[in-house]
């Protein structure tokens, strides 16, 4: 039998969606590397959804080396903006996509988790590009500086958020 999260109504699911949309936003490979994380440690159930492969034992890994390579190039100066189109439209699916495995191991519709997800990332792109120049310019501060508070959120809140679901299903 599959745990079924019956303490979290559609509407806190459709938040925290577009909560982990944001996180895309930011960093784009966060989301789905917590999203991994949750799965495997059975916070989140996909157990039986095409979505499985991402509680499997090497996903978790594999997604947070992408992430921790995408932490280290946002630092470089030569990295495109965020606001590229490349890098928009991967923030975009990737929220999307994120957001559509909360909707789903919480058994409410993937296909809006998907809309809120990608919605949080158009948010979380353009926010977070407005935050990070603001602050740098504000408090004269490096960037670099600036890039690495956003990374310390970002992670913070990707972890809060997946962590809502961790009276979910066993691990794999």
């Amino acid at each position: 039998m599959v745990p079924v999260i019956v303490w979290m109504n559609e509407s806190e699911v459709f938040v925290l969606a577009f909560a982990l949309g944001i996180v895309a936003g930011l960093r784009a490979l966060t989301a789905p590397a917590v999203v991994s994380w949750a799965a495997r440690l059975g916070w989140l159930d996909l157990r039986h959804t095409w979505l499985a492969f991402l509680g499997y034992a090497v996903t978790p890994y594999v997604f947070t080396a992408f992430a921790i390579f995408e932490l280290v190039m946002d630092k470089l100066p030569k990295t495109p903006s965020r606001k590229m189109p490349m890098a928009f439209a991967s923030r975009l699916v990737l929220g999307a996509f994120s957001g559509a495995a909360l909707c789903m191991a919480a058994q409410h519709s993937p296909a809006a988790g998907a809309v809120f997800g990608g919605f949080g990332a158009v948010a979380g792109t353009l926010g977070g590009y407005e935050a990070r120049t603001r602050l740098v310019k504000g408090l004269r501060a490096p960037d670099f500086a600036i890039a690495l508070l956003e990374d310390i959120i970002t992670v913070g809140a990707g972890l809060f958020i997946v962590s809502r679901f961790s009276h979910g299903a066993p691990p794999l």
